[in-house]
């Protein structure tokens, strides 16, 4: 007599929410995890269910990143704490001048956070993987009781692989170098300022969040032995990552305020919520420095590219032992760029 194959229950996905039992090891975790990651990440890797993954990798350097998402709203207009997760980890191996290979991911979850949210969480992950070309390979779900977390929090690793005896370090600027910045700033933050703040804009102001590995590998291929530094202006903006890049090279840089692009409706933004679009995150931007005599086939190679089309020339390094950020502002004045001594806009990444 053969015993019946039990009835496997259905997770309900419009309806359903997460409890303790689906971080806790057993059939319900294991529910989850099939029916929501492996579900929207899908791979050879993830479906061999093993607890880590194994693959190749062609010669070059090693490259490493680690990142954590706690974004509140974790959804906003032009993206999700999900697609930005990936995004940005995938910009973190790029700024290296490497080709990003696989990806981790692991969930913090809320008791009580809806099932559908989470799908949604998931499904945007996997199609801004598969979009990139990095799978995400491996991964950890744990569920905490409600209140001590806020909704869902998102962990994520990658690997990637750049060309032997490439090194681009944020102590390499010199005097002279060019300063290009990949496009409009200042998206990214107001547009989950406005959703947090539920503000309406005449236009809305959508994040960039976007994976910026394509327009690198073009960035290499017209200007690498030029390039010195390349980095992604997220917490802090285009402001934090000049003076970041300046104490760390023993520079100073030189702005134009004409030459940076901000959008219109960033800059009215900007102005009604008390910001300065120079501190305001970004999570599908760039800054690279690079010797002068290769400035202008790489921003020819960014304007070519779709998220380079609005490349600019912002400014060039300097000699300055004070290691100042200066900018020349529209009215034909100057001013000091300083980072910001505190957290102008929490939980925007």
């Amino acid at each position: 007599m053969n015993p019946e194959k039990p009835v496997r229950r259905k997770l309900d996905l419009k309806h359903g929410r997460v409890d303790l039992s689906h971080g806790a090891g057993g059939r319900a975790m294991g529910q989850l995890i099939e029916d929501i990651f492996l579900a929207a990440f899908d791979n050879a890797w993830l479906r061999a269910g093993n607890d880590q993954a194994a693959f190749d990798v062609a010669a070059g350097r090693m490259v490493m990143t680690t990142d954590a998402y706690v974004v509140s709203p974790i959804f906003f207009p032009g993206g999700d704490i999900g697609a930005l997760a990936v995004n940005g980890t995938i910009n973190d191996i790029a700024m290296a001048g490497a080709r990003p290979l696989y990806l981790s991911a692991s969930f913090i979850i809320e008791e009580g956070f809806p099932l559908a949210d989470l799908k949604r969480v998931a499904t945007s992950m996997g199609e801004a993987s598969r979009a990139a070309g990095v799978p995400i390979v491996t991964g950890d779900t744990k569920v905490v009781e409600r209140g001590k977390a806020d909704k869902v929090f998102v962990s994520t690793a990658g690997v990637g692989v750049a060309p032997s005896g490439l090194v681009l370090t944020s102590d390499a600027a010199r005097p002279g170098d060019v300063a290009i910045v990949s496009g409009t700033i200042g998206d990214h933050g107001v547009a989950v300022m406005s959703k947090r703040e539920n503000l309406e804009f005449e236009t809305e102001i959508l994040s960039d969040t976007a994976a910026l590995h394509g327009l690198v590998a073009d960035m290499m291929a017209a200007a690498g032995p030029g390039l010195r530094v390349m980095r992604d202006p997220t917490r802090g903006g285009l402001a934090a990552t000049l003076n970041e890049l300046a104490h760390q090279s023993g520079v100073g840089f030189s702005i134009e305020e004409d030459a940076i692009p901000v959008r219109a409706e960033v800059v009215a933004a900007c102005e009604f919520l008390g910001l300065d679009p120079l501190n305001v995150a970004n999570e599908g931007k760039l800054v690279a420095i690079v010797a002068p005599e290769y400035a202008g086939v790489l921003l020819a190679a960014m304007k070519a590219h779709p998220l380079g089309a609005q490349s600019s020339v912002i400014g060039r390094a300097v000699e300055d032992a004070n290691r100042f950020v200066e900018m020349r502002t529209a009215f034909g004045g100057g001013r000091i760029v300083d980072w910001l001594a505190g957290e102008q806009l929490p939980r925007i990444c």
